[in-house]
């Protein structure tokens, strides 16, 4: 009987063997099926999948496992947008921030190795060029996409590498109240070259501030370059003064040391709801318009949550969100059933240069205008 039990003892553990060896050849069968091991359920590691309650709309279908954190390049406000994303979808963030000169620095020194999954900046042209370069992820389509305005629309281009997640002022005329009052100041872009506001005006940088080449590009495209280069010829002949940045103006402008301004308009308002004495005039004829766009790397290695990022940045709450807390709040968005903030102009008219043609010609209006500005 002794020897019976070992035989038999033999048998099962044989048997229970292959039994395991089996099931473990079904597991990592339908792992290899499944594009290989699955992402943990838990959003706190750096390549976690959306949590149980991310809406559908915000869930790409997965096409490869993200390998870590989304990393993001943008402009240097709205930290918000951070914290709302993983809240919304579980997907880690890490954002990389600088002016529009330095994050498109940035990215052309990494260009053979880059370390960015989004780009989402007030740079039309110069991601459209990204585009035309081959750097970005192309026919893609987000589901939030169909909710785009149709003049919003009209932005995304042919090949689908980047999506408008709304637009503001590059510039507003601003003026100081204690100099001017509104009918003395200036109320068109001509003005500015009027003997009565010499040495009186300011703008950004266009080399430097992301909004300002926008802003001079829609000069440049609507008069071609000749024309563009007549009219500030104008602007320097009258004693137009260039400050890197923003907010440089709006420091000038409240000092006394400019009375007139081409302004951005989160700047602008900033003054006004600051009590400082500045007015604001939207000229007739347009103010021109920064749209800010997002668009992905083309060989991220976190597809699932860089497309998430973008549909993310496209829906109306979000925009909503950004709009209500965010830093950069005064801005036209891209998307219908979301509100502007209510003390910005309601006839706001905001006009774009043509993305194609202001990347063509981005590099030469830039040192045109850099070497007058030194002048």
């Amino acid at each position: 009987m002794k020897k019976t039990k070992t035989k038999l003892t033999g048998i099962s553990l044989l048997l229970a063997t292959t039994m395991m060896i089996v099931s473990a050849c079904g597991a990592s069968g339908n792992n290899a099926a499944n594009g290989g091991a699955q992402p943990s359920a838990s959003p706190s590691t750096e390549s976690a999948s959306p949590s149980e309650t991310t809406p559908a709309s915000e869930t790409p279908t997965p096409e490869a496992q993200d390998e870590g954190t989304l990393t993001v390049y943008l402009n240097d406000f709205d930290d918000i947008i951070g914290p709302m994303f993983e809240a919304a979808t579980g997907y880690k963030v890490e954002l990389v921030k600088g002016n529009g000169a330095e994050i498109m620095s940035r990215i052309q020194a990494e260009k053979g190795n880059p370390h960015w999954d989004v780009v989402w900046l007030d740079a039309m042209p110069s991601i459209y060029g990204m585009g035309e370069d081959n750097q970005l992820l192309t026919d893609w389509t987000p589901d939030n996409a169909a909710n785009l305005k149709d003049s919003y629309q009209a932005y995304v281009p042919a090949n689908k590498s980047f999506y408008p997640t709304g637009a503001h002022a590059a510039g507003v005329i601003v003026y100081n109240t204690n100099a001017y009052t509104a009918d003395q100041a200036p109320n068109s872009w001509d003005d500015f070259a009027k003997p009565e506001f010499k040495n009186a005006v300011g703008m950004a940088d266009p080399a430097i501030a992301a909004p300002a080449f926008p802003f001079v590009a829609r000069f440049f495209s609507e008069k071609q370059l000749d024309g563009g280069q007549a009219f500030f010829d104008s602007l320097f002949a009258n004693g137009l003064k260039v400050y890197p940045k923003n907010p440089n103006v709006a420091a000038a402008l409240s000092s006394g040391e400019i009375k007139a301004a081409a302004l951005q308009e989160s700047n602008a308002y900033g003054l006004v709801n600051s009590g400082e004495p500045i007015g604001i005039i939207w000229p007739e004829d347009g103010a021109p318009a920064s749209v800010r766009v997002a668009a992905i790397q083309k060989k991220t290695k976190n597809p699932n949550a860089a497309k998430a990022f973008v549909n993310f940045l496209l829906d109306p709450a979000t925009q909503q969100q950004l709009i209500d807390q965010g830093d950069e709040s005064y801005f036209e968005p891209s998307v219908p059933g979301v509100n502007p903030k209510a003390d910005r102009a309601a006839d706001a008219n905001l006009v774009a240069a043509d993305a194609a043609w202001a990347f063509e010609h981005e590099a030469e209006i830039k040192q045109w205008f850099a070497d007058k500005a030194v002048k």
